[in-house]
Order: structure tokens, then C-alpha cells, then sequence
């Protein structure tokens, strides 16, 4: 159980959340655990990180590389989501800092049974982050209608073909279910002219992250409990997030704002009168990128985003 790449934006993440010792931390998307290890050496022995997946095998691969730490170490298998309901669960009302990295790992990535990658011909059409749930994207793309299909892969994969492709989704499974990836990889290419599939980068990257985010929920989640998170922290404790998507990041830009400046007040009012307070500042006025060694090193780097919120709390 090999996680291959090294975290995204580790370092800078890592000077970013202003690690204090003897505080607490959570990690929302554990993985491989490569930024919790990072963090975990920065505790004392009163200091305490908690680290939650989803993913079976996240935790698994987790729990041996921070072995070490287990006195200040607590891993929870939950969607970050119940964050709150978790911390609550274990006595934690207040954390000096949260960490998410989202989309796929690494590890499911480069797991083919899991049925993320599109560069595999024979991987069963899975994508679940937790494999607790029943749905999987084989259902997606065997029951879901041909609308439904072209909204996900317009929406959350941004094809200029997202018609095309789900009309030939549709066809294709009309005539047998479509079950592999690499299945379904055929068909999205037939659905994109060649002219451009020799330009652009892999045809299928899209419509596969389409699928995935829609059968995760992974907007959803992260659009219902990130006001929740930064309500968590401590004064002066910090949110770090680390996206792969326009629409993840647009979603963490405008909620950090509405937290800088929540007043909802006409422009022309001369004072504030609606009673919304801040609740903190916006660190990164733009979003910290990786370094071109690091993108060199690390594909997945290429479109990873940092944003980072620090908590003042009003009184």
C-alpha cells in the first residue's frame, strides 16, 4: 500500500496553518497521511492531531506511517463532513487548524480496482471514497438519463462535448451495460473529434472527474461545512485548503470572503446595520500555486490551488 507522489503544496501548506506545538489539528482528508506526518512532528507531547477519511484504505496506509505518534494521534474513518459531529464525539469543541487537500489521492489514483484512472483498460467503474456506499459510477453511467449525463459532464467536468459525450454514453449502453473504464474511455473518445484529442490532454480526464465528483458529492459537501470548519477554530487558527477544480476553488474564494465581510447592507448605507459580523481575515488574496520543480516532479501538482482563512473571533 504505496502512496507513490509526495503531498501536494506540503511546505507551503504546512508554514501556512502557523503549527503551535501544544495545539490541536485536523487533517478533513487524511490519505496517505503526508501532510499530517509533517504536522505531527511539529507537536509536543501535549499537542494532538486528528486525521479523517473516508477511505478504508486511506486509513489503513494512515495508521502506519504515523505509528510513531500514536500519544498524539486520534484517526476517524468519516466523510469530513461530520467534522463537528466527530470532534464533539471525542471531546473537541475548538481546533487551532484544519487542513483539506481534496479530489482524488494519489493512492486512489494509482490503485486501479478503484476504478478512478482512466489509463486502465480493465478496472471495474467504481470511484468510491467511501466503499461503504452503494452507488458506484458504473450506475451513474448505466441509469443516469441522457440530461443528467450531459449536466454533470457540462457542469462539473467543463467538456465543450458534454452533449456529445453523453449521447454516445447513452447509445452505447442501450446496446450492453458499460462496465470498465476502459469501456467507457472508448466511447468518450469516439465522442470527441480527433483533431482535438491530439491537442488537449487526456479525452477522458473531464467526463472521469465529472463522475466522480457528482457520485461523492464532493461541491456538496464542501459548500455545507466550510462556514462549520472555520467556526471551529481557535483565535487566530487557520483553514488551509487545497483544491483541483475551478468550482472547488471558486466555492473556497467566495465563502472566505463572505467570512472577511458577511454585511449584507446596501453600498449606499453609511454604517453597517444587518449585525454580520467577520469572522476572520483571507490570508492568500490569490491562491498559492505549486513550483514548477514541484509540477515537474508531481503531475498532480499542475492544477492544485492553496487558500488559507485565519479565525478572529468578535466579541
Amino acid at each position: 500500500m504505496e502512496f507513490k507522489h509526495t503531498s501536494v503544496l506540503l511546505h507551503e501548506t504546512i508554514d501556512n496553518l502557523n503549527i503551535c506545538p501544544d495545539g490541536i489539528y485536523v487533517d478533513g482528508t487524511l490519505g496517505g497521511a503526508g501532510h499530517s506526518s509533517e504536522i505531527v512532528k511539529r507537536l509536543n507531547e501535549n499537542g494532538r492531531l486528528i486525521g479523517i477519511d473516508q477511505d478504508e484504505d486511506a486509513i489503513a496506509a494512515a495508521s502506519e506511517r504515523l505509528k510513531d505518534y500514536s500519544d498524539k494521534v486520534t484517526i476517524i474513518r468519516s466523510n469530513y463532513c461530520n467534522m463537528k459531529e466527530e470532534l464533539n464525539r471525542i471531546g473537541v469543541t475548538k481546533v487551532n487548524g484544519i487542513l483539506l487537500d481534496l479530489g482524488v489521492s494519489s493512492f486512489q489514483l494509482d490503485t486501479p480496482e478503484r476504478g478512478f484512472t482512466y489509463r486502465e483498460e480493465d478496472a471495474p467503474l467504481d470511484m468510491r471514497m467511501d466503499q461503504r456506499q452503494t452507488l458506484t459510477a458504473k450506475d451513474i453511467v448505466n441509469d443516469y438519463s441522457e440530461s443528467e449525463l450531459y449536466r454533470i459532464i457540462r457542469d462539473y467536468g467543463e467538456d465543450r462535448f458534454a452533449k456529445n459525450i453523453a449521447k454516445h454514453i447513452v447509445a452505447a449502453r442501450a446496446k450492453k451495460p458499460i462496465e470498465t473504464t476502459g469501456e467507457l474511455t472508448a466511447i468518450i473518445r469516439a465522442s470527441i473529434p480527433m483533431k482535438v484529442q491530439s491537442t488537449g490532454g487526456h479525452p477522458a480526464k473531464r467526463t472521469f472527474q465529472a463522475i466522480r465528483i457528482e457520485l461523492n458529492r464532493e461541491l456538496e459537501v464542501l459548500s455545507d461545512t466550510l462556514d462549520e470548519m472555520i467556526d471551529l477554530l481557535e483565535e487566530d487558527g487557520r483553514i488551509c485548503i487545497i483544491t483541483f477544480h475551478s468550482l472547488e476553488d471558486r466555492i473556497v474564494k467566495n465563502i472566505f470572503r463572505k467570512n472577511e465581510n458577511p454585511c449584507t447592507c446596501p453600498k449606499e448605507f453609511p454604517v453597517c446595520v444587518c449585525g454580520k459580523k467577520p469572522k476572520g481575515k483571507v490570508i492568500t488574496r490569490k491562491p498559492i500555486l505549486p513550483t514548477k520543480s514541484e509540477m515537474e516532479e508531481n503531475p498532480r501538482a499542475k492544477s492544485a490551488k492553496l487558500r488559507v482563512f485565519e479565525r478572529h473571533i468578535n466579541d
